[in-house]
């Protein structure tokens, strides 16, 4: 049987969709017009600290008012942000940098090396980040001035300044004293020292939060590229709106309320389309897959057995007919290095079928002793792509005879709750589904969140594997291409033996926005910046 994403919903949203009611109004005290940006993003922000959580929306926070020591362009090279300049050693073990003139603080005192050694030792102990990997060949961190600081190592690290510029995991700068708040503990201050600030006075939790241009930013004079180059700030505003019906979403679109819409469902890209004001537009244009994490630590998913099962039930295709309407938006993924890696791979994959296997998944659960216990799925009713397929998942499961249920939340309460290690009949899930750029993994250090296998140490899931970790530990030391690659076949094998994740399909996202807002910075994982942007 076909199943079409309009098996799951019925939005029926027509071109020329109207607002009834009254018009929608924010942030009063705004700017002119012309000078502010409204936006919905995502999700609704309800995390400020992204040591604290992995959730884009609040990486989204962070790229607008924090800065970054180095920063990839384009082309995937890293580039100096903060850093105005570096040296390395002659043995290769002691970096020096220098941070260059002009960084301050949203509170107006300057940013000091003290602050970027604290930032650092916060990042490095992130288990869910190639900060630890760093940290075990640190010997020291010290400063020597307000503007120079020394990272001296016990052996060589070729990939240091590659790593200090991933965003998989990203090396955010804050304050001394924010960054000494171990990362369990969650930094609200929301002082940074990057192009935007964040208005504490206007913001309104689960209806808008606001950013002012920082006037004391001192952009890098390179033009911008991907995430490094001068961000350069040519609106005095910008306005998350938390519009949670996708439907007001757009009217409000169409009504010149709102800007920009950072995930439209596909159902509404006709009327997007048809609309002479309003545009699609790929901004990640590698991509996104969607995937889902087992919890691996309580039953039925602390067998690898039944973690196998979800991987051969899932019909990709048909996960992606319910996420996006229009074929050519969507495809399959099976590599774990995502699918146009130069470390992409088919080794294993021999679990992919069109259609999937339901027979193979349940005979995979009979193995893993499944006795019908419950089997928890976190639904995000304020993500429509994901919402749907978890329902379609949950369907699925039922069919061969596992006890599947919903759970319904905002992603807020889906990113309080993945967060729980403990059964369901204590608060704690079975399954989680979200997305992340198809680009972001094909670098297992930079996208350690999904490539670490640490247990308890590792990201939401916690799967466990000592021999799949000594192989992802490789990585660091390898320094050709060719070498990488004959590794990530070996990691692969062993992934996708344990199940550690399993993908639903990959898709294009487009976001919508009106003609007159321009400049948005395309090419770039999974981030919405703000910097660059220009309304007309």
């Amino acid at each position: 049987m076909t199943f079409s994403r309009r098996d799951i919903i019925k939005l029926g949203v027509g071109v020329g969709v109207a607002l009834s009611g009254p018009s929608l109004m924010w942030a009063q005290a705004a700017p002119a017009a012309e000078k502010s940006v409204r936006m919905v993003m995502s999700s609704n922000l309800s995390i400020f600290d992204p040591y604290y959580t992995t959730a884009t929306i609040t990486h989204d926070h962070a790229m607008a008012i924090y800065d970054m020591l180095f920063a990839f362009d384009s082309q995937g090279v890293p580039q100096p942000q903060m850093v105005e300049s570096w040296h390395v050693s002659d043995d290769k073990k002691s970096y020096t940098f220098k941070l260059r003139d002009g960084l301050t603080w949203h509170d107006s005192s300057l940013v000091t090396a003290a602050d970027c050694t604290a930032s650092l030792q916060r990042w490095g102990h992130l288990d869910d980040g190639p900060g630890p990997l760093i940290m075990e060949r640190i010997k020291e961190i010290s400063q020597s001035d307000d503007k120079t600081f020394t990272i001296v190592l016990t052996q060589p690290l070729d990939l240091l300044i590659e790593m200090l510029a991933n965003t998989g995991r990203a090396l955010f700068i804050m304050r001394e004293q924010d960054a000494k708040l171990p990362p369990s503990e969650q930094v609200t201050a929301n002082i940074g020292s990057g192009p935007f600030k964040f208005n504490q006075d206007l913001a309104k939790p689960g209806v808008s939060f606001t950013y002012d241009r920082n006037e004391n930013y001192v952009p890098r004079s390179e033009p911008v590229s991907g995430f490094a180059g001068g961000k350069v700030v040519n609106v005095d505003r910008v306005i998350w709106v938390n519009i949670a019906d996708q439907q007001t979403a757009l009217a409000a679109l169409q009504a010149g309320e709102i800007d920009f819409v950072a995930t439209p469902p596909a159902d509404l890209y006709p009327a997007i389309e048809a609309d002479p004001n309003l545009e699609l537009q790929v901004l990640d244009t590698g991509g996104t897959d969607m995937f889902l994490r087992m919890n691996c630590l309580q039953k039925p998913f602390d067998s690898v057995k039944a973690r196998q099962a979800i991987l051969h039930l899932v019909d990709q295709e048909a996960f992606m007919r319910v996420v996006a309407s229009d074929p050519k938006y969507v495809g399959i993924v099976t590599s774990v290095f995502g699918s146009n890696s130069p470390y992409s791979n088919d080794e294993s994959t021999g679990w992919y079928r069109p259609g999937g296997d339901p027979e193979k998944a349940t005979q995979l659960f009979q193995e893993a002793g499944y006795g019908g216990e419950k089997v928890v799925i976190l639904q995000p009713t304020d993500r429509p792509e994901t919402g749907n397929a978890a329902q379609y998942l949950a369907a699925q499961l039922r069919k061969i005879g596992v006890n599947a249920e919903l759970a319904p939340s905002d992603w807020s309460g889906v990113l309080a709750r993945r967060a729980n290690k403990g059964p369901v009949e204590k608060g704690g899930w079975s399954i989680f589904i979200t997305t992340g750029s198809d680009s972001w993994l094909g670098e297992p250090l930079g996208a350690s969140i999904i490539h670490t296998m640490t247990g308890e140490d590792a990201w939401v899931g916690w799967p466990k594997s000592d021999e799949y970790e000594a192989l992802r530990r490789k990585w660091i030391d390898t320094k050709s291409v060719q070498e990488r690659q004959a590794l990530a076949r070996k990691m692969q094998r062993l992934y996708w033996d344990i199940a550690g994740m399993v993908f639903l399909g990959r898709y294009t996202q487009p976001c919508a926005r009106r003609k007159t807002l321009t400049g948005l910075i395309s090419g770039v994982p999974d981030f919405n910046l703000m910097w660059n942007i220009q309304k007309a």
